[in-house]
């Protein structure tokens, strides 16, 4: 089956009946279809200081019980999985809508990462990785003397 938008600004069909044509020029026009087709992923800052690389990720809506955080060799992934289930029973008809949340982001991690210093915080809807440095890799600042 095949969808055809027709004109409907050339053909002057809203005489007849405006409320028709604008619930289905809003039903079937491209982004209401490709909205909910395409894969949110969140948007994520990284930046890296003298001591640590920090990983901030936009989640909001999400409990820190909805992040996984896996650390595999030098890949870090991060996943979050929400469902959530609506009822409503009404007059003569009920009501159930479902909500389902996931994504997953993979990053490659530097030789110079510290394993054992990666912390995770989450608060006002940002995820905070924060992932230390090895001492040999943080660079020790100092001032050289031109002679």
């Amino acid at each position: 089956m095949a969808l055809i938008k027709f004109p409907t600004k050339s053909l002057n069909t809203d005489a007849v009946n405006p409320f028709v044509n604008t619930v289905f020029d809003n039903l079937f026009n491209d982004n209401f279809i490709s909205d909910r087709l395409v894969s949110r992923v969140p948007a994520v800052n990284i930046s890296e200081t003298e001591k640590s690389f920090k990983i901030e990720m936009a989640a909001p809506g999400l409990d820190k019980s909805d992040f996984k955080i896996n650390v595999d060799k030098n890949l870090i992934t991060i996943s979050a999985e929400k469902k959530e289930e609506q009822t409503s029973e009404e007059k003569l008809y009920s009501k159930k809508e479902f909500n389902y949340t996931s994504f997953s982001r993979s990053f490659t991690l530097p030789d110079t990462v510290d394993y054992s210093n990666i912390e995770a915080a989450y608060e006002g809807g940002i995820l905070v990785l924060t992932l230390g440095k090895k001492e040999d890799a943080i660079i020790a600042k100092r001032l050289i003397e031109v002679k």
